[in-house]
């Protein structure tokens, strides 16, 4: 990248407060000017020294790249596309989000891009689809703004500021806090000789089952730092994010952005020795879009921006009030964790007899997850037909657990996205709409 003057002030420019490195060098919002071709209208870019910046022609370079092209985009209203770019000749990464929208006016063709240095390919992939989730709700957002009578678009920047900077954070958050990749595990609480001393056996079985029930997303909370991170470094699926109490013993549960996560959470507490966890995905991914609706709707009817700060819990759509309580007591025990954690403390720590068993493990749930989507593969002939024999599953697969079921079907969905919509959608659907209809008598 250059190393000249900063950024022009011919492009407005926000600078967000991130704590910690943010690995991001900016985000552009630009849009398609019939006259002038690709216009960047504003720039976010984390405060502080960054090791690499944007000057006015590489900013507008970037913006040539997302936006030629798309003159004559043809797409179903709506429609977001999103273009991935690895530009090696400046050293970047631009992920960028195209869709028509209101500016001025007139119908533009707009993108709403995040740029990161190219170093940061490896640690971006695997949080590529979470980012481009997050970046489609705030094209949503953005959409009604900028379609708003009396707005036409030009309040779309502070719209679009409220979830930028989030954004920012998470990422910022993720670089400084992840879990590393390997785990070793003598730094886990599978490696204690006195399991009582950290935690007793029960509560590691439960936190691990619904761990694994929940496609290996959990939040772990308390006060004491290093009890945390032998939990949160638990060796299995995904890292575990985790948080620490205030001195009044409280956690403060950001509800939207668990709330928008691709998949259901379970909540940890490692002070108590509790166990929580949402509803399994199908559940999570209704309550996840009605809750979206409530949002935009609640978007729609406001006259400024302002009245809506990004983690307001909504409640101005009057047939959907979003339930706080969005955890709930693991309900379903399982054989295959409870197996696990009974023979590992058989082998000796200190060994690499638990690692491998460990690693056995996993590999065993993983083609226990294949056989399972092989299995309704064949049974609806590749999804052309319903699936009628969840029973004959139990049976034919030995998962007649409910918790094991739960903990190969959560793997399964990581797999192949969408696994328990098909499985349980409509009786879902079905049961939920009488559910609402007998509460509201």
């Amino acid at each position: 990248m250059s190393s000249g003057p900063p950024q022009s002030p011919a492009v407005a420019k926000t600078e967000v407060a991130v704590e910690g490195d943010c690995p991001l060098l900016a985000a552009t919002f630009a849009y398609w000017d019939n006259i002038l071709g690709p216009r960047v209208r504003h720039i976010w870019a984390p405060r502080g020294e960054q090791l690499m910046y944007l000057s006015d022609g590489e900013v507008t370079f970037l913006a040539n790249h997302t936006l030629n092209g798309e003159i004559l985009r043809s797409a179903e209203c709506g429609a977001v596309d999103v273009k991935f770019f690895v530009l090696a000749e400046k050293g970047v990464i631009i992920v960028s989000l195209i869709f028509d929208g209101e500016l001025k006016g007139d119908k533009n063709t707009c993108a709403l891009s995040i740029i990161l240095p190219q170093a940061e390919l490896a640690f971006y992939l695997p949080l590529h689809a979470v980012c481009v989730e997050r970046l489609k709700h705030v094209i949503r957002r953005g959409r009604i703004w900028m379609q708003k009578v009396g707005s036409a678009g030009y309040n779309i920047i502070s719209v679009l500021s409220l979830e930028i900077a989030p954004i920012m954070e998470l990422l910022a958050s993720m670089k400084s806090h992840s879990v590393p990749e390997d785990v070793d595990i003598k730094d886990t609480v599978l490696n204690d000789d006195d399991i009582g001393d950290s935690c007793h056996e029960g509560f590691l079985h439960k936190a691990i089952s619904s761990h694994l029930q929940t496609c290996g997303c959990s939040i772990v909370v308390g006060s004491n730092p290093e009890k945390i991170n032998k939990v949160r470094f638990t060796p299995f699926s995904d890292p575990l994010c985790s948080a620490s109490q205030d001195s009044t013993g409280s956690f403060v549960l950001p509800f939207r952005q668990v709330l928008y996560s691709p998949y259901p959470t379970t909540h940890i507490d490692v002070d108590i020795n509790t166990v929580k966890q949402m509803p399994p995905c199908h559940e999570h991914t209704y309550n996840q879009r009605r809750y979206m609706r409530s949002e935009l709707n609640a978007l729609w009817k406001t006259d400024s921006e302002e009245d809506i700060p990004p983690e307001t819990v909504i409640h101005t759509d009057e047939t959907f009030t979003p339930d706080l309580n969005i955890f709930q007591d693991v309900m379903h025990q399982d054989t295959l964790v409870k197996s696990f954690i009974d023979e590992v403390f058989m082998l000796k720590p200190g060994l690499s007899l638990r690692s491998t068993y460990l690693a056995q493990f996993l590999l065993l749930l993983h083609r226990k997850a294949l056989t399972l989507l092989k299995y309704i593969e064949d049974e609806t002939q590749k999804g052309k037909k319903p699936f009628r024999s969840l029973r004959n599953l139990k049976a034919d697969l030995d998962l007649r657990v409910e918790g094991d079921l739960n903990i190969i079907m959560a793997l399964a969905e990581k797999l192949r996205a969408g696994l328990h919509s098909f499985v349980f959608g409509k009786p879902f659907y079905t049961s939920v709409q009488e559910r609402d209809v007998l509460m509201s008598f």
